[in-house]
């Protein structure tokens, strides 16, 4: 053979590579099949310990009907009435023979042995089942595995009533040779049941390996033990194992029984030996056939591997344009097929990674990466040209409300078609619109001043007042956007979208609209956004707690219902009063989330007082944004139909200034409300300016004094005018009248002498944590109700 020529090189170095890969081929199939062979082992261990326990569960179920059946005896419960513990024990006797039971006790309501089959019970023995009979009592039966006397058994336990609880029947069953032998029969697997004993050593209990073979088991079992635990190889006799050990019981003694199931892997791993003898005989003949075929091969390779060789290195380079046309059938062809494939779908995954990485995947709009490099892009033109570029910074009202009403797909269409709406407001072609996240979008307006900003956020806030409508569900938004620009309000991407921010937040807690960016807002921005923060994480933390107040009938001192207030105490500022969020949380629109929070910690509040047989009417607080949510009554009939309170058990109170800030909408929240049968009040009374005259249009129920014309009402005699004509203005209107600000029992009888309803103050109690407001229930006396007070200043 001359060597000097390329193809007989080729043909040589094509020999010796068939060679090495087909040997290394054989190698690695051959450790697969090991590898699989014992994957295979470990499998059939993990289901062989899901057939032990259901084996177990099954031979406890057919024992507890066992002992059910005896617990059923008349003859053996009238023997338990009268105490014969003669007869209880011979039942004991004879039913568990019957059933297999080996150990049975009857223990009695004081948690004490009446009859045992045993003379004396181990102490283990005791414990465990009087352990077991605690359990039971909860569930009706129950059943457990434990050591007894170096030997694992079975035990149930049920109750013998008649036909209150009159006892426990405890019944014993031996983990025995028949119970693992059944297990043998189920699987492929062996089985040994072994009990440490109290110095740590380990004893066989139940094995149906040979006696022999079961000895060096004990021998190579590790002495802690974990619930379950895998040991790859075991070396018993002649044989390797792979094992699970499963632990089935703990004693008080340190004790621990443990199931082992072993299953041999020369008997797993034999079925493949057969594949492997005609993967080596496949092996061979491809060698030969490759020896009479190389030469072939040879001058059909070199070329189209020149070609492979050079777009490989293309590829390599990050050129995927280049198409490779290298047609056949063979291996060549294949590879040619393989490195097309992989080329087409490198180049298709780096699109879609370049997608995910500036599209935002919902809407089809660049996400904030991308739009911070558009933004950057704008900044440096203007700064070129000396020019302006000015962003819109968006973020939605009502969109978390939105979400959690009508689910995530309806709130994900939302955020669709507000996208497409402001692409569709946009008038030039460099203008572009991103979502950020959330429910917040920005849209860049490069070479643009600061009055087409504002005359674009216009445009934008008009398109959004015609409602959306989605499927067969019409919502309306509204939103606040803030404005910022280069050069006066930041010179690079991240403190003009900073800046936006800040105005955005501003524009949403003024319900202006829009606002244009000023360094003057900036920090109380920046506190507002804080607090803001703080709240939303108060709510996820639990930071808020439900007190509550009680109102009561003055003709008779009964507790009739309590006013549902909200406390919060921040981690490190502590106690934080309701006058410093409450008014912030509705310029921000997060009363609605706080107000949710309430409706249903006081409906579960009720609901709870209900099942004690306390029946009270819980209030809870309203504000203007409330008022105008058109999903409020939805909202809240869910909250009543979850805790099964109908709607009379609660009273929603309203503000006559939050009724007057949209009346229309208002009296329509109210009425639907009303229609469902929820109890109004106005709150707070006679310290607005509404019209006497709308007011008695208002499906209210009560009405509230404010407790600033009675907490001095007793010395001033014009308060006292005041609180008496407006309860006579109540009355005539048909409204119960409550006042608020009770704190002395001669304001209490002046306002019973007058002919208010109910009251609520001091001199009943302060707000509590509503955890307490049951326990100040049982301790209320109504106070003696004396002739009318000699200071009536009337």
């Amino acid at each position: 053979m001359r060597w000097h020529r390329l193809e007989n090189r080729i043909v040589a170095l094509f020999i010796v590579l068939i060679l090495l890969v087909q040997l290394a081929g054989f190698v690695a199939i051959r450790k697969a099949i090991d590898e699989n062979a014992r994957a295979s082992i470990r499998d059939e261990l993990i289901i062989g310990e899901r057939v032990f326990l259901r084996l177990l569960e099954q031979n406890a179920d057919k024992l507890t009907q066992g002992a059910r059946l005896l617990a059923s005896d008349f003859g053996f419960r009238q023997a338990i009435g009268t105490d014969d513990r003669g007869t209880i024990t011979s039942v004991l006797e004879n039913h568990g023979a019957r059933i297999g039971s080996t150990l049975s006790m009857l223990i009695g309501t004081d948690q004490k042995i009446k009859a045992s089959t045993q003379d004396h019970p181990s102490a283990d023995l005791q414990r465990s089942s009087l352990e077991l009979v605690a359990k039971a009592a909860e569930t009706n039966g129950a059943s457990d595995t434990v050591i007894v006397d170096d030997s694992l058994f079975q035990i149930v336990a049920v109750p013998v009533r008649a036909p209150v609880t009159i006892g426990w029947v405890v019944m014993g069953f031996p983990v025995d040779q028949k119970l693992i032998s059944d297990m043998r029969a189920l699987s492929s697997l062996q089985l040994s049941v072994m009990v440490s004993t109290r110095d740590g050593q380990w004893q066989q209990d139940v094995s149906t390996l040979p006696k022999e073979e079961a000895g060096m088991l004990l021998g190579q079992l590790p002495q802690q033990l974990s619930a379950s635990s895998f040991i790859p190889q075991l070396k018993i006799g002649d044989n390797d194992y792979s094992a699970r050990l499963l632990v089935l019981a703990k004693g008080a003694s340190n004790q621990s029984a443990v199931a082992v199931l072993q299953r041999s892997i020369s008997e797993a791993v034999a079925p493949y030996r057969r594949l492997q003898l005609i993967l080596l005989t496949i092996s061979v003949i491809g060698v030969a056939m490759a020896i009479f075929a190389s030469a072939f091969v040879a001058r059909r390779i070199t070329s189209p591997l020149r070609s492979l060789a050079d777009i490989a290195k293309r590829l390599g380079a990050g050129d995927y344009r280049a198409r490779i046309d290298i047609k056949g059938g063979d291996e060549i062809g294949k590879l040619a097929e393989a490195f097309e494939s992989m080329r087409t779908g490198i180049a298709n995954r780096e699109l879609e990674i370049r997608r995910l990485a500036y599209w935002d995947p919902l809407t089809d709009l660049p996400n904030r990466v991308q739009f911070a490099t558009l933004l950057n892009a704008a900044i440096e033109r203007a700064k070129a040209s000396h020019g302006q570029c000015h962003i819109l910074m968006m973020d939605l009202d009502r969109f978390q409300h939105v979400n959690d009403v009508l689910g995530h797909s309806f709130g994900d269409s939302l955020l669709r078609e507000v996208g497409r709406r402001l692409e569709l407001q946009l008038e030039r072609e460099n203008d572009k619109v991103a979502r950020l996240g959330g429910d917040e979008y920005a849209i860049l307006l490069p070479a643009t001043d600061a009055t087409e900003a504002i005359r674009q956020a216009k445009r934008i806030l008009h398109s959004l007042e015609m409602p959306i409508s989605i499927g067969d569900q019409t919502v309306d938004l509204g939103a606040g956007i803030g404005i910022a620009g280069y050069p006066e309000n930041g010179q690079d991407s991240d403190t003009l979208l900073s800046s936006a921010e800040v105005a955005m937040y501003v524009a949403k807690r003024r319900g202006s609209g829009f606002t244009l960016y000023d360094p003057s807002i900036d920090k109380s921005s920046q506190e507002s956004l804080s607090l803001l923060s703080e709240l939303r994480r108060a709510l996820d933390r639990n930071e808020f707690l439900l007190y509550a107040q009680p109102k009561v009938e003055l003709a008779t001192g009964k507790v009739v219902g309590a006013e549902a207030l909200v406390r919060w105490v921040h981690p490190e500022k502590g106690f934080i009063g309701p006058d410093n969020f409450i008014p912030f949380a509705e310029t921000t629109g997060f009363i609605r989330m706080l107000t949710s929070w309430m409706l249903n910690k006081a409906a579960v509040l009720c609901a709870e007082l209900q099942k004690k047989g306390i029946t009270l009417k819980f209030s809870v607080n309203l504000s203007t944004r409330d008022l105008l949510d058109q999903d409020l009554p939805m909202l809240f009939a869910d909250i009543l139909a979850r805790n099964q309170l109908s709607p009379s058990s609660m009273c929603l109170e309203i503000t006559e200034s939050a009724i007057m800030d949209d009346p229309i909408r208002a009296q329509l929240t109210l009425e639907r409300l009303h229609g469902m049968g929820v109890e109004l009040a106005i709150d707070d009374f006679g310290t607005g300016y509404s019209s006497l005259a709308y007011l008695k249009r208002l499906p209210v129920d009560e009405l509230k004094i404010d407790k600033s014309f009675v907490m001095n009402m007793e010395h001033d005699a014009d308060d006292a005018k005041i609180v008496k004509s407006t309860i006579d203005l109540g009355h005539n209107l048909g409204l119960r009248v409550v006042a608020e600000g009770l704190e002395t029992l001669a304001v209490w009888n002046l306002l019973k002498q007058m002919g208010c309803d109910q009251a609520q103050g001091y001199y009943m109690s302060k707000p509590m944590p509503g955890d307490r407001f049951a326990e100040w229930l049982e301790q209320w006396k109504a106070p003696e109700m004396p002739g009318q007070s000699e200071n009536v200043a009337i």
